[in-house]
């Protein structure tokens, strides 16, 4: 064994790790990264939950109530229906994570020393966020009631502020129920975003690229082909997925299989365009396979896939917007366990066609522009 010979070795190894800038970069921002987010995102409280007040009361009470909810770190109130009817559109869109509704005659229950119910409607699409919310909304109530002995002066508990917390779109809080609809997202994501970013530089480091193009086959002809066995294996690799989380796990879904059908097209055209941008841009192989990593990891952690996006600091929760799995998301939970349509879907939808126009547009012109050199 010759310690001069291995020493070459491992100065060759250098030598080409220098000369793969990007790759280099990627092994040590990587991990950086990774500490981030996860430091910040895993260790964080679910707050900032977004919640609707509904006061019928109009009374001291009643603001009183409001007022503990909105000082809390818990929730933020960015809604006041007038009605209950109103509510049902805010949260089958997302708007609202939960409802605060305040009866007419609250305060005159209290004054004459009664229980006074009201309602804290949770939804439950997300059910570790809708778990920690009741939670919350409980504890604040409890205070509530505490705070209106000590003033009255009593001594003895009163009847006070009683609580009614109802969950719906997922009343059982079972988690498997918006986990599974958020796994096709995941997978679709993770599964061609790493086929289609081998899909280029495969090729040319095989040289096939080239043989290819000496064939009469046109430009349009190699991408069409190109794409369409990866379109049809998602096609395929969905349908599994989805008839095994409903017959298997018996995930439940109310909504329309067209909603399901349209957004995860949508996404399926950001997967691949972003998959192809990264074999465009990449020399090898294994920098492609670097650069997925790099791109797939933080997405699946700030998306909401994992953990709730309320229990993210505020400078790292608007990242979650511009994420196409954020929105994938809420399109396939929406469907899957509240049961939306296209009305109520619009937003994400919209932002997930601009996300395919943007990002598979680019990969097209690239790709053109790479087969034409």
């Amino acid at each position: 064994m010759s310690l001069k010979r291995i020493r070459l070795v491992m100065w060759k190894e250098f030598l080409q790790l220098r000369r793969d800038p990007l790759l280099l970069r990627a092994m040590f921002l990587m991990p950086i990264l990774q500490l981030v987010f996860f430091g910040y995102v895993v260790a964080a409280d679910v707050k900032n939950i977004s919640i609707a007040v509904i006061d019928l009361d109009h009374s001291v009470a009643s603001r009183q109530l409001e007022a503990e909810f909105a000082s809390s770190d818990y929730f933020v109130i960015t809604q006041h229906p007038a009605t209950e009817a109103e509510l049902q559109p805010l949260m089958d869109k997302g708007a609202v994570k939960a409802a605060l509704v305040i009866p007419d005659g609250t305060s005159a229950a209290l004054t004459r020393g009664e229980a006074a119910p009201i309602g804290v409607v949770v939804d439950g699409s997300e059910s570790s966020s809708a778990s920690i919310a009741s939670g919350y909304a409980a504890q604040i109530v409890g205070e509530f009631n505490q705070r209106q002995i000590a003033a009255s002066g009593m001594t003895i508990a009163a009847p006070g502020i009683d609580a009614r917390i109802r969950v719906v779109f997922n009343p059982t809080l079972e988690s498997i129920n918006s986990m599974i609809p958020g796994l096709i997202a995941a997978l679709l994501m993770i599964s061609f975003g790493a086929l289609m970013s081998q899909a280029v530089v495969k090729e040319r480091e095989s040289g096939t690229l080239e043989q290819m193009f000496v064939t009469p086959i046109k430009r349009n002809e190699y991408l069409i082909g190109k794409l369409t066995p990866y379109v049809v294996l998602a096609i395929a690799q969905v349908a599994v997925v989805a008839i095994i989380g409903m017959l298997w796990f018996k995930v439940p879904f109310y909504g329309s299989w067209w909603v399901v059908a349209v957004g995860l097209g949508l996404f399926l055209l950001t997967s691949v365009g972003l998959g192809l941008l990264i074999s465009l841009v990449s020399h090898t192989r294994q920098q492609a396979q670097q650069t997925v990593m790099f791109l797939m990891i933080p997405q699946m952690v700030l998306s909401g896939f994992i953990f709730p996006v309320e229990s993210m600091p505020a400078w790292i929760a608007p990242i979650a917007n511009v994420i196409p799995l954020t929105h994938a998301l809420v399109v396939l939970r929406g469907a899957f366990v509240k049961g939306s349509g296209f009305a109520a879907l619009a937003t994400p939808l919209w932002i997930l066609a601009a996300f395919a126009v943007v990002i598979f547009g680019a990969a097209v012109v690239q790709m053109q522009r790479r087969l034409a050199e």
